[in-house]
């Protein structure tokens, strides 16, 4: 018998194969996490993962947001500085001044995916989506086709210098409709034991979501997952080095007259450690 991470992959990787809305990981990408000021480093827009992760194929008359908040929060809007599909990158980023940046990307929510009953539920399942499971065993449909339309939202906290770790824009909520919140800087020194987030659908905490950390050098499955408390709240292990991804699905039922069941909203935040810090 397959034990039960080995068959909870390939569930997953059974889902993936099959259509848009189970490519479920989705965030941004630096080649650098650390820069000096003034230094350049490419991003890429990354969906999937282990054998299925690839270059997001998103256009960009879907990309609604792409922006950096600064350490002392100023918005800097950095529209101009994506090329989505060149060879070997997607866009860029730059910054002149010390401390921890946030880089958002947010898309539509133009995108709909319809799926089979068996893979619908099995997404739904793997994803932790209640409101989706409850709303189908309470109308019984639970034998019937699913779909949605969805969004994605991704940050990625990038760190220019060592030593400058104002924390306001990397703890405070940015107003994404679904946003995965870290309570401290995880690039602080000294650093933090652990990770403590909060998250936050349509304005409020949110409790119950299932939130995964995954390291990316290694992504075929998540390292730790928890369901958020009453508070919204959960806290992972803090890793030391690496490149790591936290995130989270959420959805909604929508009205009898629209055209799929559900708003999925997908949401991310990466974060690295450098080998040698600038």
């Amino acid at each position: 018998m397959l034990n039960r991470t080995a068959a909870h992959l390939l569930l997953v990787l059974g889902l993936l194969g099959h259509g848009p809305a189970v490519g479920h990981d989705f965030w941004l990408q630096p080649r650098e996490y650390w820069l000096a000021p003034g230094v350049t480093t490419p991003i890429t827009l990354q969906v999937g993962h282990g054998p299925y992760r690839q270059r997001s194929p998103i256009r960009s008359d879907r990309i609604t947001r792409f922006a950096a908040v600064s350490p002392q929060g100023a918005v800097l809007d950095l529209r101009t500085r994506l090329h989505l599909g060149d060879p070997l990158d997607d866009g860029s980023v730059v910054f002149p001044e010390r401390g921890t940046y946030v880089v958002v990307l947010e898309t539509d929510n133009r995108a709909q995916s319809h799926l089979p009953t068996i893979r619908f539920n099995d997404y739904l399942h793997v994803e932790g989506l209640t409101p989706a499971l409850e709303e189908r065993e309470r109308l019984h449909r639970m034998d019937r086709d699913g779909s949605e339309i969805y969004s994605r939202h991704a940050k990625t906290l990038i760190q220019v210098s060592a030593g400058e770790m104002d924390a306001r824009s990397v703890t405070q909520p940015l107003g994404l409709p679904l946003e995965i919140v870290p309570e401290v800087n995880p690039y602080a020194e000294p650093k933090p034991n652990a990770l403590p987030i909060r998250v936050f659908y349509e304005g409020r905490t949110l409790a119950g979501a299932l939130v995964k950390l995954t390291e990316l050098e290694h992504d075929d499955t998540p390292f730790e997952t928890h369901r958020t408390d009453a508070a919204g709240c959960a806290t992972f292990t803090l890793p030391r080095e690496g490149a790591w991804l936290l995130n989270v699905i959420w959805t909604r039922a929508l009205p009898k007259t629209s055209e799929t069941d559900f708003e999925t909203v997908f949401s991310s935040l990466s974060f690295g450690f450098p080998t040698r810090r600038p």
